[in-house]
């Protein structure tokens, strides 16, 4: 590191001219010596312990002191030296030294095994006990010398440590503290630049607007500014990364010529479920799959026709359809109902729009679950739409997401035929892994609702795209709300 005299901030000079007057120094000591603040010496000290400049040392000592009972045995004395005390008296044995109320009942092991210990005490037939010599014993050394007040434990005898190794296996007899002292030397690269320091006029740090009207400046030597100096790090507040990829998502759909629409998130089970041809006993409407607003129901919001040919639909298709369980109130368990809803109203000929909002789905959090998320979906309808210009969209939306290997496979959903699953391949891990599922609305779904054309639609949870674009193995990561992890996350990606 730089040893240029002129490169220290003033806080590191003063620090440095403190330290040439003695041989070792604490922060405190050194702030009043400095004249800096207490604050401000711990800062120089860091900089010039980066630069080498000084050496800093650190060591603990422990603090001991007595507890409540500790304090009591100091002015009652230990139970084991009030158990001869009551013997030399004539008490002879231990129910007269409990009569006595030399001991308490929960006293009486401790003392027995003290004075056993000591060899003070010596029982005899029928248990009776005489006393011995009782000279005073290390933990008394040790309860004297803390009656004085708290101690060095280094600094204590060793007849003074070997008592208090022994008091400190009573409860409730030594209380222990930690104190972490620090001394600050000057190093040999620092008395080396002390000369410079001490001749060195003084110096102006910043240009401030005064100098610059007054001409001042002309006249006044500026100091140097170390470049190297490591700078503190800054953290200034910024948008979620997980709303950085929905704002990206809504970009990319209106770049396509996509209008965004959007809906509640408390849905009737009608538009939920029955308008998308689900069976009204089919699992995902039990409530272990959905959350359902308690003893709430309500109307139909829909025409008496949408609702007479949606149920027609049922029967014919399911067998059966109930209107209660159609005027259920729910969570929304996708957005899909919302897209429904906006088709049946207008009957866009052609159109393009998308939605992206939260979803509720009753499941067990896990690493790939969770009770709350986003859902993106995106729907095209044309004369002449088919399945393929919906995997070109899909392949288009990806790749400016900067997704490039993808394919898709067959599968089942109860509201699309044909219906297709796109998977993505994960560079990280090294295998295709599931993203959004996509298909072409059933015309059970669209008929009834007086939807002409073939509709394209296809969508997933957001929270998906935003594991693989964070490098995320469990999607609870997103929303713990680690600072570690949100301050690294870059706002730009390559």
């Amino acid at each position: 590191m730089s040893s240029d005299a002129s490169a220290l901030h003033p806080i590191e000079r003063a620090i440095l001219k403190a330290l040439s007057q003695g041989e070792q120094a604490s922060i405190e000591a050194l702030a009043g010596a400095s004249g800096l603040s207490a604050d401000q010496a711990r800062r120089g000290v860091e900089w010039l312990k980066f630069k080498g400049l000084i050496a800093v040392s650190e060591s603990s000592t422990f603090a001991v002191s007595l507890d409540a009972e500790g304090r009591g045995a100091a002015q009652f004395g230990l139970p084991e030296r009030r158990l001869v005390r009551a013997v030399k008296e004539g008490r002879d044995t231990m129910a007269k030294v409990l009569a006595s109320g030399a001991l308490k009942g929960d006293e009486v092991n401790a003392a027995v095994a003290g004075a056993r210990r000591n060899q003070w005490i010596q029982f005899g037939q029928g248990g009776t006990i005489s006393a011995l010599q009782a000279p005073q014993s290390p933990e008394e050394l040790a309860l004297v010398r803390l009656a004085k007040g708290s101690a060095d434990e280094s600094q204590l005898s060793e007849q003074e440590k070997a008592g208090l190794a022994l008091l400190k296996k009573r409860p409730g007899y030594i209380t222990s503290s930690e104190q972490k002292k620090t001394q600050i030397s000057i190093t040999e690269a620092g008395r080396a630049i002390l000369p410079a320091i001490e001749s060195e006029k003084p110096q102006e740090r910043r240009l401030s607007p005064e100098l610059i009207t007054s001409g001042k400046w002309k006249n006044v030597e500026f100091s140097a500014l170390d470049v190297e100096a490591p700078a503190p790090a800054v953290y200034p507040g910024r948008r979620h990364p997980l709303v950085d990829i929905i704002e990206e998502v809504k970009e990319i759909f209106v770049g396509l010529g996509f209008s965004e629409i959007d809906g509640p998130m408390v849905q009737s089970g009608f538009w939920n479920f029955d308008a998308l041809f689900t069976p009204q006993d089919h699992p995902a409407r039990e409530m272990q799959d959905t959350f359902y607003i308690s003893g709430q129901s309500q109307p139909v919001p829909a025409s008496k026709d949408q609702i007479a040919k949606v149920s027609a639909v049922h029967r014919a298709g399911w067998g059966g359809w109930d209107t209660k369980e159609a005027q259920r109130i729910v969570l929304r368990t996708h957005t899909t109902p919302v897209t429904l809803q906006h088709l049946a109203a207008q009957k866009p000929g052609s159109a393009r729009f998308f939605s992206v909002g939260r979803v509720f789905r009753n499941e067990k959090v896990s690493y790939k679950h969770l009770v709350e998320f986003h859902q993106v979906e995106g729907v095209a309808t044309t004369p002449k739409a088919s399945l393929r210009d919906l995997m070109g969209l899909q392949k288009e939306f990806y790749a400016r997401m900067g997704i490039k290997k993808v394919k898709f496979w067959p599968t089942f959903f109860p509201y699309t035929e044909p219906s297709l699953q796109s998977m993505v391949y994960n560079d990280r891990l090294q295998k295709w892994v599931e993203l959004f599922g996509m298909g072409i609305f059933r015309p059970e779904v669209t008929k009834p609702l007086g939807i002409k054309n073939p509709v394209l639609a296809w969508g997933g949870g957001l929270e998906r795209i935003a594991m693989l674009r964070f490098n995320l193995d469990d999607v609870r990561d997103i929303y713990g709300n680690r600072l570690s992890w949100l301050r690294s996350v870059p706002r730009c990606q390559s």
